[in-house]
């Protein structure tokens, strides 16, 4: 069997208030935004590490999808107030001074550094709209 050649270009996160958003993933994880279109809090926004142009993270409104019922929509709307929803998994290089960082930025701190018994060390934070950002250590 052939090998393909697929490469994971774009996944998505919800966004509540694009603005705080984007100041967190810009301005606390110092990714660079690449577009940012709509207006108000219908805007969809795309943004990655500079180094990684080819990676990228959609910040999206929740719940627009016209085949959604609004009793799914409450669904969403409710796991993303428990930080239940959306999440993502990043990785560093030097863990402690990357926790150091962002909790500087003034992140929510759901786990502090720690060597999991799975055999990584990770720390745990929400974005503004809850999602959960895990960041693992890379050896």
């Amino acid at each position: 069997m052939a090998v393909m050649d697929i490469t994971i270009h774009t996944t998505v996160l919800p966004h509540v208030d694009p603005d705080a958003s984007v100041a967190f993933y810009r301005d606390t994880l110092g990714f660079e935004v690449r577009t940012d279109v709509g207006s108000g809090t219908m805007r969809w926004i795309t943004l990655g590490p500079a180094d990684q142009p080819d990676t990228s993270l959609l910040l999206a409104p929740p719940a627009v999808d016209p085949g959604i019922t609004d009793d799914e929509r409450r669904t969403i709307a409710e796991m993303m107030a428990k930080g239940t929803y959306g999440w993502i998994l990043l990785a560093t290089k030097d863990l402690d001074d990357t926790f150091e960082r962002v909790q500087a930025g003034d992140a929510e701190v759901v786990q502090e550094p720690v060597d999991q018994p799975y055999g990584i060390r990770d720390c745990a934070f929400r974005d503004p709209a809850g999602n959960l950002v895990r960041i693992q250590e890379l050896r």
